[in-house]
């Protein structure tokens, strides 16, 4: 999440959407953007009016993606932490530590099926579909990039803010393109549709 008041702007960060990429273009191009003390990276967009209501007339943006390729891009980034873990690199060695998120999922799934199937169940944040963190009561975001479309919606704020859109676009924390449908069992599949439904009906995914 971001907010740059002299550009009346909110930037709400989707997990898994690019919204890294989309942070490190607008700090870039706007060093003056802030955060909210208290909240965080990912705070949904009615949290974010409830600490400063007077956001609610800024111009909103947010990215969602497709909720079947979300969910495999969720479980290769934690399986990519694991292996750099395994190289001896200190900063994914951290992440797997302890009892958070990454070091929960590389320990307690012994596949993606048992991600899927059961992470949902134990994780707020494998079950909140990309829609609520883009509405709230009466305001829901001004524009939705979607990450199908990154490159041209990406620009598409950047004309909107003024600034020049033959900038070169970051691609961090990006994987390789892959077909997310391999991964997928007719159950696995089935569960995502279950479990992200309202992000279909307002987004228009399919598998």
């Amino acid at each position: 999440m971001l907010v740059s008041d002299a550009h009346r702007f909110l930037f709400v960060h989707v997990q898994k959407t690019g919204g890294v990429s989309v942070e490190h273009l607008v700090r870039s191009h706007l060093p003056e953007v802030r955060g909210i003390d208290g909240l965080t990276r990912h705070a949904r967009l009615g949290q974010i009016l409830a600490a400063e209501p007077d956001l609610v007339d800024y111009w909103t943006v947010g990215f969602v993606r497709n909720p079947w390729a979300r969910l495999v891009s969720w479980y290769g980034m934690v399986q990519r932490f694991r292996r750099l873990a395994e190289q001896g690199r200190p900063k994914a060695q951290r992440f797997l530590a302890g009892e958070g998120f990454m070091a929960r999922v590389a320990r307690d799934y012994a596949d993606f099926d048992a991600f899927v199937l059961r992470g949902p169940d134990d994780w707020p944040r494998l079950r909140t579909p990309q829609v609520a963190y883009l509405t709230a009561e009466g305001r829901t975001a001004d524009f939705v990039g979607r990450t199908e479309s990154f490159d041209a919606d990406v620009r598409t704020v950047m004309v909107r803010l003024g600034l020049s859109d033959q900038a070169p676009i970051p691609r961090d924390n990006a994987a390789p393109p892959r077909d997310y449908r391999r991964d997928y069992s007719p159950l696995t599949r089935d569960r995502v549709a279950e479990v992200f439904a309202a992000d279909l009906r307002a987004f228009d995914y399919t598998f």
